[in-house]
């Protein structure tokens, strides 16, 4: 039979996997470790929190602007829909390559700060 109040002990984190699991669904975990206790007081994991929403903002730009060219480039025959697929691949895999680098250098204690959006982050933490 276990204890009521053994049920309730929070299980805490070490500093290193929160500050990775910001980016692990990009701006969904930052926003939540923003809002989480103890970890919404702790510097370096408010960063990697913001740097999180700030990325997700931006890569969510960036795919509006790559599925509006997609649309304008699909009109130029033999031409325009490689290109357009092209573009859209190289997004997909240069923000999975981020996404990865930026959780494995927030799990070994090395923060990736990104340029524009790296300096944000750190005036909001």
């Amino acid at each position: 039979m276990t204890n009521s109040a053994d049920a309730a002990v929070p299980i805490a984190l070490e500093d290193n996997l929160a500050a990775a699991l910001c980016y692990l669904l990009l701006g969904v975990t930052g926003l939540l470790f923003l809002v989480l206790e103890p970890y919404n007081r702790k510097r370096d994991i408010r960063f990697h929190a913001f740097q999180s929403i700030f990325v997700t903002a931006a890569l969510a730009v960036c795919w509006v602007v790559v599925i509006v060219a997609g649309m304008i480039l699909a009109y130029i025959p033999w031409v325009g829909g490689p290109l357009a697929g092209a573009i859209f691949l190289s997004l997909f895999a240069g923000g999975f390559a981020l996404w990865i680098l930026l959780m494995y250098k927030a799990y070994i204690n090395q923060p990736l700060v990104l340029p524009w959006i790296g300096p944000l982050a750190q005036k909001q933490s």
